[in-house]
């Protein structure tokens, strides 16, 4: 085969894991390197949305058709990563009639399947819908676990023989005769230096502070949004609301779950993510003029978001755009990747891969459309699965769902496999195969946590945390357990703490009591709680709102 050259990757979501993926099937040797743990940045904080393309027919036809074949490959390759809900596209009395047409007739155009609905026969087929909806567009949408599909990248670029290095940030670009020819990334023990043949830049919304560790200057504009979980599942397809713009206009069911999303403002910086309970709020209320009964349902989640384009007159916002820094800054060694979605993020890798490929002379095919990912490579094995591991019928279904074809080789065993996490019913086998497969240079429980989902649940952790950190025993020492404690602790809170009101501010101190009073885990260092920051609830003694609204008014 002759010369194998060697790739780095920095960046560790669903792109970057995808491109490592491919890179290392292709057979070049592959390094990839993420600052924190895997999705930790715009991966996990997307909307959970397999798309048909029908939400960017209009603004993004040439998205719309990527994320209309794409969405039929992840089926394929993917399969225990997407629930195929469907998806209706709706409009409201209130909507622009003439956008519904246009949205219509480009989903034609690009191909994507869309059948004209009356308002009377979409609540046929999701009576949650308000009576405000005119008609609806039945489209293919369906919804993906963005963090099941990059660890499952990551795991099939291992096998391949890509290594994967967590919690290792770049600190500097290094350069070798005036080429690029590495990275320095920093450690518990201080900098390290890899070497490298070519490094692509996958690093979403940090991509420009990247790049300019290498001397480039990049323009990207950054569009901040919010997103919250409200723990009910009023419809079981995807919803989105047919109308120009971004702000509040999808519906996403996972699980038991809803996923609303998403406020959109333009910001200078990518860490500027935090939302406020005011977002939350309007979120929610843009939401129920669809879904009326999600005013009543209670947030137990949201979080921030940046999406991240190359500013560039005629880019669109999904668009991905592949920058060679050679032809653009005069430098050999580095090209950097920005946009794209979850739904095209395999397509995006396969052409960066044919892009690096091609930097060096290799013409070798992509296969990721056709190999299925670990966890998708037969149906049988999960159909055969239930049943056999000593647990009841829920918890075996939960488990098939996360694990797909893995699932006889994870609960197989011996010894006795208790549920750690209730709410996500989550065994100790699968928390000990995540912990057996982790990719990081530390003990994290988020990784544990993206791959199991332990502790997303209803509680978000207040039951489970300690119970999977005492899985760290014996290999960890009691400090390196609590370190690993205290981060998955503050990841949990981070989500919570706009939307405490009503019975999730109950849940929350409910959860801190138990800390408190069983594992001694008041903070000590933390200031007195201004108590005035937090609603009298005056409107709820009063029966103003609903018992179980969690602070939608």
């Amino acid at each position: 085969m002759g010369y194998t050259p060697h790739i780095l990757v920095v960046g560790g979501g669903v792109t970057g894991t995808g491109l490592a993926r491919d890179l290392a099937m292709r057979g070049l040797e592959v390094t990839l390197v993420e600052r924190g743990r895997l999705t930790s940045g715009a991966t996990g904080r997307t909307q959970g949305l397999l798309d048909s393309g029908a939400r960017f027919a209009v603004s993004d036809p040439e998205t719309a058709a990527d994320c209309h074949a794409e969405s039929a490959t992840l089926r394929d390759v993917a399969s225990h990563c997407v629930t195929d809900t469907g998806g209706l596209v709706v409009s409201l009395s209130d909507d622009d009639p003439e956008y519904f047409e246009r949205t219509e007739s480009a989903c034609e155009e690009a191909g994507i399947d869309a059948e004209e609905l009356s308002g009377s026969d979409a609540r046929e087929r999701e009576p949650a819908l308000g009576e405000a909806v005119e008609r609806a567009l039945l489209v293919p949408d369906a919804a993906v676990d963005p963090f099941r599909l990059t660890v499952a990248n990551a795991k099939s670029a291992r096998n391949y023989g890509a290594e994967v290095k967590t919690h290792a940030p770049v600190t500097d670009v290094r350069y070798e005769r005036g080429a690029v020819a590495g990275v320095e990334i920093a450690g518990e023990n201080g900098t390290t230096a890899i070497d490298a043949d070519y490094v692509v830049n996958a690093t979403g919304p940090w991509a420009d502070e990247v790049a300019a560790m290498a001397g480039f200057d990049l323009s990207l504009r950054h569009v901040r949004g919010a997103m919250v979980v409200l723990n009910d599942r009023p419809t079981e397809r995807v919803v989105t609301r047919c109308r120009p713009g971004d702000e509040g206009d999808i519906v996403v069911p996972y699980d038991g779950k809803t996923l609303v999303g998403t406020t959109a403002e333009t910001v200078e910086d990518p860490d500027s993510i935090s939302e406020t309970r005011e977002e939350v709020d309007r979120l929610v209320e843009e939401a129920a003029a669809v879904v009326p009964s999600l005013r009543e349902t209670r947030s137990i989640r949201s979080f921030g978001t940046v999406r991240s384009g190359y500013d560039r007159e005629g880019t669109g916002s999904h668009e991905c755009v592949i920058l060679d820094h050679e032809a653009r800054d005069d430098t050999w060694g580095m090209s950097t990747v920005v946009g794209g979605t979850v739904t095209t993020s395999r397509l995006v890798a396969e052409r960066v891969a044919d892009h690096v490929c091609a930097k060096f002379g290799i013409d070798r095919p992509c296969l990721t459309a056709e190999e299925a990912l670990p966890g998708s490579e037969s149906e049988a094995v999960v159909d055969d699965a239930g049943g056999q591991f000593g647990l009841s019928s829920p918890v075996v279904e939960a488990s098939r769902e996360r694990l797909g074809s893995q699932t006889g080789e994870v609960l197989e065993t011996t010894g006795p496999n208790p549920v750690l996490c209730e709410c996500e019913l989550v065994t100790r086998e699968e928390v000990q195969a995540a912990m057996r497969d982790g990719t990081g240079e530390r003990t994290d429980l988020n990784e544990v946590r993206i791959r199991t989902r332990a502790g997303m649940g209803e509680c978000q952790g207040g039951r489970c945390c300690h119970l999977l950190a005492s899985e760290l025993y014996p290999l960890s020492d009691v400090a390196e357990m609590d370190r690993a404690l205290d981060d998955l602790y503050d990841e949990r809170w981070s989500g919570q703490r706009h939307a405490l009101w009503g019975d999730q501010l109950a849940e929350a101190m409910r959860t801190y009591e138990l800390h408190a009073a069983t594992l001694n885990r008041p903070d000590e260092d933390q200031a007195d709680v201004d108590l005035s920051a937090f609603d009298s609830g005056a409107a709820w003694e009063r029966g103003d709102v609903g018992t179980a609204s969690g602070g939608q008014q």
